[in-house]
């Protein structure tokens, strides 16, 4: 039997065990999984009978799809399970009395014998299992993402329809088993989780059919809805958007009376909402990515909250991992805490064999409404692909630094006496608020001190526009160095590169096209980076992913970018040097790298881009800062790549050398970006540019950057006043922060401290002059 400290050797350094095939930053390639569809997202991961089995699901198939049960041995042999009837399953429960795993539509049992409700005997998107009411040893649920719920005999399998699925059925689609007429009236759709306790069923979904939430994510949308008895609909318990639901039992269901637990969001924060002693209460919790934000709920797949064998239990929500007590109740609120921010798109996640194992949503060939002029109208992969990713379970708590923000009432009005939910501020050193009365016109700053575990607003007075936002930061105390995994990409001043472009290959090749500058090539499943003939493809490759050309302006000020909506922004540059390589179009800006998600790198820093429907640049963060010349990079079977590499850089873990030599790619985990050191950089929305009085700046990014110093000065004008605001949200809600009478010549600094926290910055003169507003990230 393998030791720990082997098997972690193997997952870490990318060396061998006897019989486990290669792997990278903990990915192994050989199990990524496909499908024909737009999408290739892992449903559920569950260990089971001395295996890990997977499923995977494509977008909106009720009626079954090309997606596939897997089944791993501890070796990581991957065998396709012949009963996958595929669709768009989430579901995972073991059932204690009859000894099965149900996951998907499969029932697997202790001897790891498949059987299969197939969908014409219960169609819809499977998305959550629970404990039965009142013959929990001989029944189970099933709930649809269309608000759909089954009652099905754990040793016959027969199924009773109890709330009829939403879809509408297939002409051609004939259907085995009895359907309800009883159609639900909860609002909202995109079903994520079920759960069972104190005499009712719980379900969530987190999407809505109204057609703002394409664009809006402020759109009222979701709902959080619970069920008693057959003959019932389910009954409203809060309009909002919620995922997952659970209690202390987890995979395998609780007590009769334990407490549930759901979490979801608004656009103000998360939602926790705790049902215990049958009272429902809220909880408010602070975001830390906001590319989860689509009110249309696509872009959530799947929050989680897991046992994975340590006291506390392991809660991802809006990128971030969170310490989730598995004591959390009515009598003890305190323990949640944020561990880490990620970047990957997490669908579920276990413990096996003494690693984490997160199922991972990777590349859709579909790129949904993710869409934007900064990435040039590319072509996405041409395969859905996506991959397991093993980590060790100290992971979570080691990757970027967990900035979050939120706000208990936001543009709202309010009654002196209302009482907000209770907002989570324990677990930050630097913890702020603003409370902002919009129509008094009026912003006031606070430190929140103390040891206070939730804070609880009350409201002093009227206000019909009312908002109060909270800032959350324990600054970051990376480096400024990269790890050496990234010792053999070239740097920027580099003048030789071997470098290319790439895309993951359709028509079921399973391998990735790579336009280098020595000729095409492709990588397969092990790794292997072979020169090959195929003048076709190489073409193909340079037509649909060329680096489009001047998507973002560079100026001496700082980085502009103008959104497909016309919004103006600015960010910094870690360095000048990227300025001309930039400009002439030799190095790729904007890419997907997960489901829906985008990276932007620009003059030498890493930033996670939320889709325009999440608000895109608006809530944009940065992840590293690097010297590296990064021609393209992207996704391919769940890894993260990058071209650019050192002609003398030898083959190993990370970097997959070509058999000729003459071309080479970096191959890691995406989360592997945090380790090229903390963002930092320079610039600002002014240097000596000609301003008009009282003409705001641009926007200029503040958020997720460590030491920062402003320094203002202005010509040409006797003197002037200063004005410098903040925007708290992205969306516009500014307010005064400082203000000062600049004489000509003269400079001001302004040092922010650590509990000033905002998404951008700008600056506005009171009299016409030529103005700088520079700042320095360190």
């Amino acid at each position: 039997m393998k030791s720990n400290l082997l098997l972690l050797t193997a997952a870490f350094t990318g060396l061998l065990q006897a019989g486990e095939p290669r792997s990278v930053s903990g990915i192994y390639p050989a199990l990524a999984m496909y499908n024909n569809e737009g999408e290739c997202g892992t449903g559920a991961v569950v260990p089971w009978a001395d295996r890990l089995w997977v499923i995977t699901y494509g977008p909106h198939l009720p009626f079954g799809s090309s997606d596939k049960l897997y089944e791993i041995t501890p070796e990581l042999t991957q065998t396709v399970r012949p009963e996958s009837v595929g669709g768009t399953p989430a579901n995972r429960m073991i059932h204690q009395e009859s000894k099965q795993l149900f996951i998907g539509p499969y029932i697997i049992d202790a001897e790891r014998q498949v059987r299969v409700i197939p969908p014409s005997r219960m169609p819809g998107r499977l998305t959550g299992n629970a404990r039965h009411l009142t013959d929990p040893a001989g029944k189970i649920y099933y709930a649809t993402m269309e608000e759909g719920l089954y009652e099905v005999d754990v040793k016959s399998l027969e199924v009773t329809s109890l709330i009829r699925d939403g879809n509408p059925l297939k002409k051609d689609f004939k259907v085995t088993t009895p359907l309800t007429k009883l159609e639900s009236q909860l609002p909202g759709y995109h079903g994520k989780g079920l759960y069972s306790s104190q005499g009712r069923l719980i379900y969530a979904n987190n999407g809505d059919r109204d057609k703002r939430v394409l664009t809006d994510p402020t759109t009222p949308s979701g709902a959080l809805g619970e069920w008693r008895k057959p003959g019932d609909d389910w009954l409203l318990v809060r309009r909002n958007q919620f995922t997952e639901v659970t209690g202390p039992g987890g995979i395998q269901g609780s007590a009769p009376d334990a407490p549930v637990w759901s979490i979801g969001w608004d656009a103000k924060s998360l939602i926790l909402m705790l049902l215990d002693g049958g009272k429902w209460q809220s909880f408010r919790l602070p975001k830390v990515s906001h590319s989860y934000d689509g009110a249309h709920g696509w872009n959530t797949e799947w929050p989680r909250i897991r046992d994975i064998g340590e006291e506390d239990l392991l809660m991802t929500m809006h990128g971030a991992f969170w310490r989730f007590p598995r004591s959390f109740s009515a009598a003890n609120t305190n323990g949640i805490r944020a561990r880490s921010a990620y970047i990957k798109v997490i669908g579920d996640f276990c413990r096996w064999n003494d690693r984490l194992v997160f199922g991972c949503d990777d590349s859709a060939k579909s790129e949904f409404l993710n869409k934007r002029k900064v990435k040039g109208g590319i072509d996405s992969v041409g395969q859905s692909q996506s991959n397991l990713w093993f980590t060790s379970p100290e992971t979570p708590g080691n990757l970027g630094p967990a900035h979050a923000s939120g706000a208990v009432w936001l543009h709202e009005s309010v009654t002196a006496g209302d009482v907000a939910d209770p907002f989570l501020v324990a677990g930050w050193k630097h913890r702020s608020l603003w409370r902002v009365d919009h129509a008094a016109g009026t912003a006031v700053r606070e430190d929140i001190s103390g040891d206070a575990e939730w804070l609880k607003m009350t409201a002093q007075k009227d206000s019909k526009d009312m908002s109060v936002v909270i800032t959350l930061t324990n600054g970051d105390a990376r480096g400024t160095e990269a790890d050496a995994m990234f010792e053999g990409v070239a740097r920027i001043e580099d003048d030789q590169t071997q470098t290319g472009i790439f895309r993951a290959r359709g028509e079921n090749k399973r391998t990735l096209s790579f336009a280098a500058d020595a000729g095409y090539y492709e990588l397969d499943a092990e790794l292997k980076l072979r020169r090959v003939e195929d003048a076709k493809t190489e073409e193909f490759v340079k037509t649909k992913v060329a680096i489009p050309q001047r998507v973002i302006t560079l100026d001496e000020a700082s980085v502009l970018v103008v959104d497909d909506r016309g919004r103006r922004w600015r960010l910094p540059r870690a360095s000048k040097a990227y300025d001309s390589a930039t400009n002439a179009g030799l190095l790729r800006v904007c890419r997907e790298v997960a489901t829906e998600r985008d990276m932007l790198n620009v003059c030498g820093t890493f930033f996670e881009l939320p889709a325009e429907n999440a608000e895109g640049f608006a809530k944009i963060r940065p992840i590293s800062s690097h010297n590296l010349r990064v021609t393209d990079y992207g996704g391919y079977r769940g890894l993260f790549l990058m071209s650019g590499i050192k002609p003398d850089a030898p083959a190993g873990e990370h970097i997959l050398r070509s058999d000729d030599g003459k071309a080479a790619l970096w191959a890691g985990a995406v989360d592997d970006l945090w380790k090229l050191g903390k963002p930092r950089g320079e610039g600002g929305p002014w240097l000596k540019t000609k301003v008009k009085a009282g003409q705001p700046s641009d926007p200029y990014l503040l958020w997720g950057y460590d030491k920062r110093t402003l320094t203002l000065s202005q010509s040409g004008a006797k003197s002037a006043t200063l004005r410098v605001e903040l925007d708290l949200t992205g969306t516009g809600l500014w307010v005064r922060y400082h203000e000062a009478k600049v004489e000509a010549g003269a400079k001001l600094k302004l040092e922010f401290q650590p509990e000033v926290q905002a998404r951008w910055l700008r600056v506005t003169a009171d009299a016409a002059c030529t103005a700088t507003a520079q700042l320095r990230y360190d």
